[in-house]
């Protein structure tokens, strides 16, 4: 029996090698015509249908800048409305091809899923709305408050763990969904509503009296937020890390939609590189040379994506902060094309 068990291990494993080694999300996503992109649906400026039922929103234009790489077309993507509680399975049964969905990087998610975190492209971290009338300018006056969150999160350890840390009590008031933890708080059932610090801005918005709340100034954990994909594709996972790079480095060297096709002319080495008028380098990832151009004529560079749908250019007016990019004092940093 146990040689019989260990000969059908090994073939198991065998099976699996195979299947990984040759997975190819990128000529699945090629034969189909169309990218499969997870998201949330119900963000503002992150993912949300206007009332065209056209998808708009920062997540949503990174799924964009995919189909523009490879298809030169952004508008070739079939966008799938995932739950914090459904949105890795969907990624891991093959239900869509990439989760862009304000999701948090960390370890246990990174080892545990079967999934890859391919690049930050937003660095949040967790706040506190309250209603002004409570009179309340620090979370640290939050004792014993109702606090209302979503299931599933990060954030639910993150409140525990910060009232904990401040010897402080909490009543966590948890739901399945973020519009039913939005629409208990928006009745007063909780004090306050905490999630990451960009969603509070844009959930504020579906408040019935947005003016009457306000973002307290406290900021209780790390959430780098970025796209995932499953364990298994090296390619794939290189595609989508890279749509991230590009949109950072088309920034650095003020790429922009308006002034791509000027730009493609440009005698600097790097942007030449970048824009695919020098070398290989987007046939090393299996695109063609100007995927680069294809992005930014799509979507812009990350600057124009983050202030129209999050900046100063959205309902949100979101200051870039620590995603500006690291020649303005921010984070966001990309390896160079070469």
């Amino acid at each position: 029996m146990n040689i019989v068990r260990s000969l059908s291990l090994g073939i198991a494993a065998a099976t699996a090698l195979v299947v990984t080694a040759s997975a190819g999300t990128l000529d699945d996503v090629k034969a189909r015509g169309m990218l499969n992109c997870g998201s949330s649906g119900q963000l503002p400026g992150f993912s949300l249908p206007d009332a065209q039922g056209i998808w708009m929103g920062f997540d949503v234009d990174y799924c964009r800048a995919v189909a523009a790489a490879i298809f030169n077309d952004p508008t070739k993507v079939k966008f799938v409305a995932l739950s914090s509680k459904d949105r890795f399975t969907a990624l891991q049964s093959g239900d869509i091809d990439v989760l862009s969905r304000n999701t948090t990087w960390t370890s246990s998610r990174d080892t545990q899923l079967g999934l890859n975190f391919t690049a930050i492209n937003y660095f949040d971290g967790q706040g506190f709305i309250v209603r002004k009338s409570i009179k309340v300018n620090s979370a640290l006056e939050l004792n014993d408050a109702a606090v209302c969150v979503q299931q599933g999160t990060t954030t639910e350890l993150n409140l525990t763990d910060y009232f904990r840390a401040n010897k402080m009590r909490v009543k966590v008031v948890a739901f399945a969904t973020l519009d039913e933890s939005l629409k208990a708080y928006d009745t007063g059932r909780c004090d306050s509503y905490t999630t990451d610090a960009s969603q509070l801005y844009s959930v504020r918005l579906k408040l019935a009296k947005p003016d009457d709340h306000v973002v307290l100034p406290e900021i209780i954990s790390k959430e780098p937020l970025g796209p995932l994909v499953r364990h298994g594709d090296d390619q794939w996972f290189d595609i989508i890390k890279w749509v991230h790079f590009a949109l950072v480095n088309a920034e650095e060297f003020n790429i922009t939609k308006a002034n791509v096709d000027e730009q493609v002319k440009s005698d600097n080495p790097e942007i030449k590189r970048l824009l695919g008028t020098e070398g290989n380098y987007g046939e090393q990832l299996g695109l063609t040379k100007d995927w680069v151009v294809r992005i930014v004529k799509g979507v812009g560079n990350y600057g124009e994506v983050f202030d129209r749908n999050l900046g100063q250019g959205s309902p949100l007016k979101i200051a870039r902060g620590i995603n500006a990019l690291w020649t303005k004092g921010g984070l966001q940093y990309a390896p160079p094309v070469r």
